[in-house]
């Protein structure tokens, strides 16, 4: 393997293992910004040893091993351990283990990823903070993903990550699982978390590949979990049964060459029956809040056998309700789109040519990419093929780019 081979792989795995990684050391220096940067050094080792000695067989486990035994050692370099240490002395292999500070039943949870994201979604920090520190630490996305996500510039989360962190060291937030009120107060913010996750694993905002699978798997598997924890909570069953039905178009949204398959081309066999049926478990526990309509909306085109079969007049409604809930210009735009299935068009560009002026969509890719699918449904090749080159220049996914070019150049051709 050649040096670049395996700096290649280094990155590669670190993408996908960072936020094990950060979460287990985490849990050792109980400083989730020292944990990072352990885990980066653990990083700085693999892209000097991996070239020499090769890809080691579980990646993932050697980088968390090496954060580890780095962590370890800042533990012990203390001040304040070395002088407990003294204090205890031999008789800390005597005495009796300490009683847990965390109830022991059916809501503990011994998952260091889960304490992850609520230590980062803690209510010293404000929403967005949380949000954003999470989506770095147990995500792995850059700041430029996050700002993507957030339709935000990229100075502006840098800023709120490195403040979340120094916010959470000041304030010796523990890294747990919190219990009770204090649980209830943070859920919303970590199903927001776990649902942008879950988008950038679905359609990813930069890069070669449409898809990072492994971040749709761990926001699948986190969704999961806390419907366990709290399955009174009709929000979480909500956002589960979403993710669940997401989750099973994955397999058809690309080709074998990984190019975006759109909605109306996929081909239904090949969606999880399984996840499908899991995400109408999950719907029936379900509420009225903004996961579960979206669930709804995503119930809609699950039931339907063909493309054609979409209850677009439902999906339209839906929209509408989820706009009362969260008013948004990306879900309004959503909205358009359905809107031009159900009624037309020309009714949908009234809604996306008021939507122009939203200075969260300025560069948002999606709004002149539907605005050049609704102008080349009504036979304005000229001004559709201009939107189509827009967006692909606003599109920061080599996927997505070279769908847009091709559909630009489709209509030069006509």
């Amino acid at each position: 393997m050649t040096e670049r081979e395996a700096g290649a792989a280094v990155e590669a795995v670190f993408r996908i293992e960072s936020a094990r990684v950060i979460a287990a050391v985490a849990r050792i220096v109980r400083d989730v910004g020292i944990a990072e940067e352990l885990a980066q050094d653990a990083l700085v080792a693999a892209l000097e040893q991996w070239p020499r000695d090769g890809v080691p067989d579980n990646p993932g486990a050697w980088l968390t091993a090496t954060a580890k035994r780095r962590a370890i050692d800042l533990v012990r370099r203390r001040e304040v351990y070395a002088r407990k240490l003294a204090e205890v002395g031999r008789s800390l292999e005597d005495a009796p283990p300490p009683e847990s500070t965390e109830p022991s039943g059916p809501e503990d949870i011994d998952d260091d990823l889960l304490r992850l994201i609520f230590t980062a979604c803690h209510p010293v920090l404000s929403a967005r903070a949380r949000i954003a520190l999470t989506l770095r630490l147990l995500g792995g996305l850059t700041t430029a993903e996050i700002a993507r996500a957030f339709l935000v510039p990229e100075p502006t989360v840098a800023q709120r990550i490195v403040r979340a962190k120094r916010t959470l060291a000041r304030a010796g937030v523990r890294f747990e699982v919190p219990y009770g009120a204090d649980r209830a107060q943070r859920l919303s913010s970590v199903l927001e978390v776990v649902y942008l996750i879950f988008n950038e694993g679905y359609s990813a905002t930069a890069g070669d590949d449409l898809l990072r699978p492994q971040l749709c798997e761990d926001a699948l598997r986190l969704a999961r979990v806390l419907a366990a924890l709290v399955p009174g909570e009709p929000e979480v069953h909500g956002l589960a049964a979403l993710l669940e039905f997401q989750a099973s178009r994955t397999a058809a949204r690309t080709g074998p060459d990984g190019r975006p398959v759109l909605l109306a081309e996929q081909n239904r066999a090949r969606w999880d029956g399984l996840l499908i049926r899991r995400g109408f478990d999950a719907f029936q526990r379900a509420g009225t809040g903004p996961y579960s309509v979206q669930a709804a909306i995503a119930a809609c085109h699950a039931r339907a056998r063909r493309y054609e079969d979409t209850d677009w007049s439902t999906i339209a409604a839906l929209y509408e309700r989820l706009l009362a809930l969260t008013p948004s210009p990306v879900v309004a735009l959503n909205r358009a789109v359905a809107v031009s299935m159900a009624q037309g068009p020309a009714a949908a560009l009234e809604l996306v040519d008021a939507l122009a002026a939203e200075p969260a969509l300025r560069d948002y890719h999606l709004l002149p990419s539907v605005r050049g699918d609704l102008l080349a449904r009504l036979g304005r090749a000229m001004e559709a093929r201009a939107e189509f080159e827009r967006a692909a220049e606003l599109t920061r996914n080599e996927r997505e780019r070279e769908l847009l070019r091709e559909r630009a150049a489709a209509l030069r051709e006509d």
